[in-house]
């Protein structure tokens, strides 16, 4: 008995099927009339899921840097200070180490712009579909294997006794030393961000309509005119972003130093 009358309750308060149907249609009007409603609607939580996670993170390491250590304990003593920026400028080694870290990212990121880019437009615009298909591929699969393998697998390369100086030995040319050096460092963070550089330079490079290549060179420009005025500037914000991945993963990455370069990074 309670049951039933506690069903009946429910049904009395319920609002009419009618009351549902007109809220769907007036949430459906405004969002129709104002478009940016319906946009901050569906990225609103995934940016405030970045701004939380993404730039709070960084928010927390610029006030950490304020801080300073004690020298004694080893703990950090929560007061305003600028020694560490100091020692940054100041000290010859922390200065060069930084100096060397900086220069190291902008190499790679050049180097894997260079690279991303003939790969990129190739398979945009002119493998076949079963080409580009392969061209994808390669470039997801070494992502779904483990960080640490690819990088160790690098260093068994080029390391004094690898792979490498015993196929030169082979063809007699003798061996070259790139193991645990600043070259290694550039080749192995060259192969890891090239994927993260290569995608979006390729996701730019498609959207580009034939027309517009079709009209530069109805109007007779050569294909180096048409890269720069047509390609490039289309394929700019590609680039950009591959070059955010490719700098800022370079800079912070401390394990690849460890396993393939010099201790000086």
């Amino acid at each position: 008995m309670a049951q039933r009358l506690n069903r009946v309750g429910e049904r009395l308060h319920a609002p009419p099927p009618s009351a549902v149907r007109r809220l769907r249609h007036r949430v459906g009007l405004v969002l129709h009339r104002y478009p940016g409603a319906r946009l901050a609607l569906l990225l609103g939580p995934v940016l405030i899921w970045m701004l939380v996670i993404f730039l709070g993170s960084l928010g927390l390491l610029l006030i950490t840097s304020f801080w300073r250590q004690d020298s004694v304990t080893g703990a950090i003593v929560q007061n305003w200070s600028l020694t560490n920026y100091q020692f940054l400028i100041q000290v010859d080694v922390y200065r060069t180490i930084a100096i060397r870290t900086v220069g190291i990212a902008l190499a790679v990121t050049v180097t894997d712009i260079v690279l991303a880019i003939p790969i990129a437009y190739y398979a945009a615009r002119i493998a076949s579909p079963r080409v580009r298909t392969f061209l994808l591929l390669s470039m997801v699969l070494p992502l779904w294997s483990s960080y640490l393998v690819r990088v160790y697998a690098w260093r068994t390369i080029l390391s004094g006794d690898g792979v490498l100086n015993w196929s030169l030995h082979q063809i007699h040319l003798g061996s070259v030393n790139l193991g645990f050096s600043r070259w290694s460092l550039w080749i192995v963070f060259s192969y890891l961000w090239l994927p993260y550089v290569t995608l979006p330079v390729y996701a730019a490079l498609e959207r580009i309509p034939n027309s517009l290549i079709e009209a530069s060179t109805d109007l007779g420009a050569r294909w180096i005119t048409t890269f720069r005025r047509v390609i490039l500037p289309i394929a700019l914000p590609g680039m950009v972003a591959g070059s955010i991945f490719a700098f800022s993963l370079t800079l912070g990455d401390y394990i690849a130093p460890s396993m393939v370069g010099d201790t000086e990074f």
